[in-house]
């Protein structure tokens, strides 16, 4: 039997868990939450596992409202390769992340789980490509790409093409605002040709005058942040834990 909304008093995290409580667990709900990260970086103003941080506390939240048992953070992605002079960023090679996701996925399958729901707020294509390719056999796998979900009525800067811009930036200041330094936050604008060759990986560095973040983190604050933040944990709510309806559903 599958359990619906619960007290937020425990924890539903497994590293949190004995063995023995995560197989009660299994007995009344096989569902895993997995949220799957980036070390990857949007600028001198965010911190590097920013994308981890909104893919973590989804997890952490939906957990808690369903009864969902989650995994830890897997907190390394596919990043766009022109990012690699940056500090301290670490990326994965797609058929790794792929790799390493079944490899988790089979051995949690093989002890009963049988519905994975992968949530991701990193829209790399790669990245989003790796996991949503990842299966396990016997279990049904389901993939949440957050940041995919309209968010251009909280905007001020419009639809424009952003990494670690407006939308990242406000949903960092609504959920860790002590990791978010907005005075070295710096707007640069690129066209969306010029978006699409850097998120392709065609250009070999950002263009002079680009400290990281692309769109306009400048106009981010923590009100932008929560309003966007429910929307995102209402569409996934409904699409994945209260109405689903398609294997393949994402928010």
């Amino acid at each position: 039997m599958r359990s619906g909304m619960t007290s937020p008093t425990r924890s539903y995290l497994l590293t949190d868990l004995p063995w023995t409580e995560v197989a009660a667990h299994l007995e009344r709900d096989r569902r895993l939450i997995v949220p799957v990260g980036a070390c990857d970086q949007h600028g001198p103003h965010l911190p590097l596992g920013a994308a981890t941080c909104v893919a973590e506390a989804l997890a952490g939240d939906l957990a808690r409202e369903f009864g969902v048992l989650r995994s830890p953070a897997f907190p390394f992605g596919v990043n766009v390769p022109s990012e690699r002079s940056y500090a301290g960023t670490s990326s994965l090679k797609p058929k790794t992340l792929h790799r390493a996701l079944n490899e988790l996925l089979a051995s949690w399958a093989a002890q009963g789980f049988d519905e994975f729901v992968c949530i991701t707020a990193d829209l790399h294509e790669p990245h989003a490509e790796s996991i949503a390719t990842v299966y396990a056999a016997g279990a049904r796998v389901r993939v949440v790409e957050a940041l995919s979900v309209d968010l251009s009525a909280f905007l001020e800067g419009g639809a424009e093409p952003q990494h670690g811009g407006e939308i990242l930036t406000s949903l960092l200041l609504h959920l860790r605002p002590a990791a978010v330094r907005m005075e070295a936050a710096a707007d640069f604008r690129m066209d969306a040709e010029g978006y699409r060759r850097y998120a392709r990986g065609r250009l070999d560095s950002l263009p002079d005058g680009c400290a990281g973040s692309i769109g306009a983190p400048t106009l981010a604050t923590a009100e932008k942040g929560r309003r966007m933040y429910e929307h995102i944990l209402g569409k996934i709510r409904q699409k994945v834990f209260i109405a689903p309806a398609d294997p393949a559903t994402a928010a």
